[in-house]
């Protein structure tokens, strides 16, 4: 028993002995700083101007020194409004204690951001030269600065505003919120005295492996290295490579076996372990490095290929931000918004305009993004070529083994040093190609925000692979989802378009800690985003998921003779479309007295066919013997992941058909006429309605004697013709008001015939207080104006609303996907989107494919109103517009009245162009068609 225990404790010694030695091989971090936003470490603080400056005091390291009351705010376009650019510094303190047994390591002290200039000290002693750069990770060794064993004084100087010009107009003279401070961690990298500095992978999709070590010792002669899975399993065991020997450098190369390649759709990814040894095989330092297997080939007038496979990009700018903390961001923060993304049915992000944090990066190298990574150099004049090199190397040497990174881009919008275009590549052991973003330059053509009509590529680059880098600015409601169908339909089917990069993903909305706390994005400056500071959903968030869906199935209605069969294309690069799933739910609705649930009438599974990316096909669904008596059809895609990809809604009836049988005439009841003072005046059991005797439009309804005040309607949009009388004609069951307009000829340019057609409008209205109205107004082939009808109703009277249609957010004629078709409920919000309040749905505009709606008034004097008129939209209300809202992203023109059920709808621009310009939706004038039947337009009132 003795020496059984014996051997234990032997081999439980070995382990811990070992581990010690592993621990004592690999590097070892100390944070002087929190993490991020949500984990900081107080420091000591002074402030030169600003708010509370002046005095020592304390603040949160990392963090933007604004966002925490100090100093002033500026945004990088100050300069246009002739504002003044505050310069004022910060002084930092921080005491830490280092062991004694670290005198026998190389101690480094490293910031992953400062804004801009930044002086270091260690007991007073300067650690190296000032750094200039505000999104760059720099290290100083200070291992001979240190007070082993003792307390160590941190002396941190940071000028906002930096004294290289060039670095000011790059980095602050830019259209984004500027700041100050240490606003990404600190802290300190232990490494043995033999170590490697860095090391540089490239992992190709044939497994080959090739990297370099950076190191100075002298003592290192091999490497060892092995790979392994996320989880620590042991993957492959590379026999001790072949070194070549360069000043600074060894170089090795390897090859992988049974490996899974690196791609958005699937990101699989792999720790490869180096270890550097001496001529003895001892282990002088471990280093770990994750990586995945892909390989990058822009084919010169071909197109962007990953793994052997042509890409196109479906991508979103993005800032490194959060409207309490500035530029300080969290590993949490990344996960949010790459999830949001992928979410979005992305698979690519710009950095705009600068390199982020490195958890942003490994968010998207794990959860799977293409990656274009930013100089900042914004505009012009560009950084001086000096800086730009030292800025590029801190750059590419920090970001480049992630698989995730495609290309560089030299600066934005002709900030490009073209002086900097190699450079990339004396970093990069990848030799990524690098881009203009907003430019024409070597294979590539990214020119920013084109319109529609610019993909005729009639242009001396018409040979370039095209990805605008930013296009359909997003500022308020515009851009977006407003005009991605068309864009899309164009992108997807040009084969030199690689996609494109929209703009952009979150308004950049600060808090103002000067103005008692106000949410500020300057103006039309920061509103731009496809979520809120906050990550508030806009409609487009929505309408982008499903133009996006990597399962394309093509637009189509279910009638009578539905055969079950849709159209699908698998978009996806490198997913077989069998390999997700799909289920059919066959539901019905709730009435306007229900709630928004639905009752599941059957549910079956969908068998995807087996189609290659890019392949086209076909499939089929189970229609149970019910399925007519059904409401809705709700088809969910769900991918490889587990994940929705999209959720697509059919109505199965029409909506008479869905309306009918909630609707309740009954004969019961007195219904009595009278006319006075110009009014005919109905009493309809507990309701009384005035109608105008001399046009016929509703003046007043009451209900038990209370208002409810919705009058002024129908007023006939698109009508063209006077009035010409009012009849009416009353029976026991019902009374009909008429108004009839003047006749004209149906067909004005044919001679020979005499044809006639009459705009009109009918109310019903029945002993219960039902009132019906059936409207015919005459058709035409191009319109511009709305068709339809409108009523008025006092917004101040509006609480909110439930209806059956597509929902919950508003459309436009450019931005018809993305809703459902369900039973829905919004309370009121006067939003006006990308402005503070952020409260989505926004509840004023238009909403398509209404059957119902219950409006829910503040003194319960509301109404139902049902829709028997199919594909129209429910106008409610007038939304608020923007003040400066550039070219296009806003929409002024709106129907007379305030509630509306209208057959068109306008489209929505965006801040550099109008709706026009965005593609054939866009257009204003819609193509109704057919002359010889009228527009109808039926609705049914409760009240």
């Amino acid at each position: 028993m003795k020496n059984v225990l014996s051997l234990a404790i032997l081999l439980l010694l070995s382990v811990f002995n070992s581990g010690i030695l592993f621990a004592q091989k690999t590097t070892e971090i100390q944070y002087l700083s929190g993490t991020g936003k949500d984990d900081t470490v107080e420091w000591d603080f002074f402030c030169s101007d600003g708010m509370q400056s002046g005095k020592w005091s304390k603040i949160p390291v990392p963090s933007c020194w604004e966002l925490q009351g100090f100093g002033n705010y500026n945004y990088g376009r100050d300069y246009k409004d002739g504002k003044q650019y505050y310069d004022e510094h910060g002084l930092y303190k921080h005491t830490f204690q280092v062991p004694s047994q670290w005198k026998t390591k190389k101690v480094k002290i490293v910031f992953e951001g400062v804004m801009t200039d930044c002086e270091v000290k260690i007991n007073g002693k300067l650690a190296g030269e000032i750094h200039q750069g505000a999104f760059y990770e720099f290290k100083y060794d200070i291992s001979k600065l240190l007070k082993y064993g003792e307390e160590n004084l941190l002396e941190v100087k940071v000028n906002k505003m930096s004294t290289n010009a060039s670095i000011n107009s790059a980095e602050r003279n830019a259209d984004f919120w500027i700041f100050g401070g240490i606003y990404r961690p600190v802290y300190l990298e232990v490494l043995p005295q033999q170590f490697m500095e860095r090391v540089a992978i490239d992992a190709q999709a044939n497994g080959t492996v090739t990297a370099d070590v950076y190191t100075n010792s002298k003592k290192a002669t091999s490497i060892v290295t092995k790979l392994f899975d996320l989880k620590g399993k042991l993957v492959q065991e590379f026999p001790e490579a072949e070194v070549e020997k360069h000043e600074g450098k060894l170089s090795f190369k390897a090859k992988a076996t049974n490996i899974k390649t690196w791609n958005p759709e699937k990101p699989n990814l792999y720790q490869l372990q180096v270890s550097l040894l001496d001529k003895k095989g001892k282990e002088l330092h471990i280093v770990s490095e994750r990586i995945g297997f892909r390989t990058i080939e822009i084919r010169e007038s071909d197109g962007i290929y990953v793994n052997g496979q042509p890409i196109k990009f479906k991508g979103v700018n993005r800032h490194s931000f959060h409207p309490e903390s500035g530029r300080t961001t969290s590993k949490e923060l990344s996960i949010e918004h790459v999830k949001m993304m992928k979410d979005m049915n992305m698979n690519a992000v710009r950095m705009s305009h600068y390199p982020p944090d490195t958890h942003f990066l490994e968010a998207c190298d794990s959860l799977g993004l293409f990656v274009l990574d930013e100089l900042c150099t914004w505009h012009v004049p560009y950084l001086d070529t000096k800086v730009g090199k030292k800025l590029i190397k801190e750059l590419v040497t920090r970001d480049v083994n992630h698989p995730s990174i495609l290309m560089w881009d030299n600066g934005n919008e002709s900030g490009w040093n073209t002086e900097l275009d190699d450079e990339f590549a004396k970093w990069d052991i990848q030799k990524r190609e690098v881009i203009h973003p907003w430019n024409v330059f070597k294979k590539t053509n990214t020119m920013h925000y084109p319109d529609y009509y610019k993909f005729a590529f009639d242009s001396p680059s018409k040979d370039k692979i095209y990805f605008p880098t930013e296009f359909l600015h997003g500022l308020y409601d515009g851009g977006h989802g407003a005009g991605l169908d068309d864009y899309w339909k164009q992108m997807w089917n040009m084969p030199l378009a690689a996609g494109g990069f929209l703009w952009d993903f979150a308004d950049e909305g600060v808090v103002r800690t000067d103005k008692g706390g106000i949410i500020d994005t300057d103006g039309n400056h920061g509103a731009d985003g496809i979520v809120g500071p906050y990550g508030e959903k806009e409609a487009s968030y929505f309408t982008i998921k499903e133009i996006w869906s990597p399962i394309y199935i093509a637009d189509r209605y279910i009638r009578e003779d539905f055969s079950g069969t849709f159209k699908v294309e698998n978009r996806y690069h490198f997913t077989d479309l069998d390999e997700c799933s799909m289920t059919a739910k066959w539901v019905n609705f709730n009435g306007p007295e229900g709630g928004t649930d639905f009752s599941m009438m059957s549910e079956s599974n969908v068998e995807l066919p087996k189609l290659a990316p890019l392949e086209k096909g076909t499939f089929s669904i189970d229609k149970p013997t019910n399925w007519k008596s059904t409401d809705a059809l709700f088809l969910k895609a769900t991918d490889i992941h587990g994940k929705e990809i999209f959720t697509w809604s059919y109505p199965v009836k029409m909506a008479k058909q869905v309306n009918t049988d909630k609707i309740k005439y009954s004969k019961k009841g007195s219904i009595t006429t009278t006319t006075s003072n110009n009014f005919i005046i109905i009493n309809a059991d507990e309701n009384q309605f005035k109608f105008s005797a001399k046009t016929g439009v509703l003046k007043e309804v009451t209900k038990k004697g209370k208002l409810i005040p919705i009058k002024e309607g129908p007023i006939l949009l698109g009508n063209k013709t006077e009035l010409e009388d009012v009849k009416i004609k009353s029976s026991d069951d019902k009374v009909e008001i008429t108004a009839w307009f003047k006749k004209r000829k149906k067909y004005h340019d044919w001679d020979g015939n005499h044809e006639m057609t009459q705009d009109f409008f009918k109310w019903n209205i029945h002993p219960n207080g039902i009132l019906d109205l059936h409207v015919e107004i005459r058709n035409q082939k191009i319109v511009e104006e709305y068709i339809g009808i409108s009523f008025s109703f006092p917004e101040e009277e509006v609480k909110g609303m439930k209806w059956l249609g597509d929902g919950p957010y508003r459309v436009w004629s450019n931005r018809m996907k993305g809703t459902q078709f369900k039973v829905w409920e919004n309370d009121y919000n006067n939003t006006i989107t990308g402005q503070p309040g952020f409260v989505y749905p926004e509840f004023k505009g238009f909403f398509s494919n209404l059957y119902w709606m219950k409006l829910n008034g503040k003194n319960n004097n509301g109404f139902t109103v049902y829709c028997h008129s199919d594909l129209t939209f429910l106008r409610m209300l007038t939304p608020e517009q923007p003040a400066d809202y550039g070219r296009g992203a806003a929409v002024t023109k709106f129907p007379e009245g305030d509630i509306s059920f209208v057959k068109n709808i306008p489209a929505m621009g965006t801040k550099f162009m109008p709706a026009e310009q965005s593609g054939p939706q866009g257009s204003s004038k819609k193509y109704f068609g057919n002359t010889d039947e009228p527009i109808v337009v039926e609705l049914t009132f409760q009240f």
